[in-house]
Parts: structure tokens; C-alpha cells; sequence
């Protein structure tokens, strides 16, 4: 199965990329996904089941310690034709 997760950190800032939006990146990037964006207003990732969960509790962990008041995290399973298997 594949999943793709989707997720935002807030408080934001727009003059620079606050701690917690930077530990959430860095999560994400360290982890071992197959598709990973990360932007100034949201970050996706797409990986297979076991890879995508472990990502998203780094995530979430990381980007706790350093500050964040809120996450927002959407995740999808991918359809099979997408690559996903059932």
C-alpha cells in the first residue's frame, strides 16, 4: 500500500521559515520516501505504508519540540494505478 501525506505547521511567518517548519522539513527529507516536496505553505510526501507513518510520527514529534502550536496532516491512500498495492 502507498500512502501520500500531505501537511502544514503553524504559527506562521513569512519573513523566514520559523524552528518548527524546519524540523518538520528535515523529518521528512531524512526520511525514506520515494517523492518528497516541501514548500513555504505546505509539504508532501508520498512513500509506502511503513515508511510514510514512521515519517509523519518524526514529523510530528520534531515539529512539536521545536514549537509548533499547530499541524495539519492529510493522508491518502494511493489508488493502485497511482502505484499503491492493496
Amino acid at each position: 500500500m502507498r500512502l501520500r501525506i500531505e501537511f502544514t505547521t503553524e504559527p506562521f511567518d513569512l519573513e523566514e521559515p520559523p524552528a518548527h517548519a524546519v524540523a518538520a522539513r528535515e523529518a521528512v527529507r531524512a526520511a525514506s520516501l520515494d517523492s518528497v516536496d516541501v514548500g513555504p505553505f505546505g509539504n508532501s510526501a508520498e512513500g509506502n505504508r511503513e515508511e510514510v507513518l514512521t515519517a509523519v510520527d518524526a514529523v510530528l514529534r520534531r515539529c512539536l519540540d521545536a514549537g509548533a502550536t499547530r499541524v495539519s496532516l492529510q493522508l491518502n491512500v494511493l489508488p493502485p494505478e497511482a502505484g499503491g498495492e492493496r
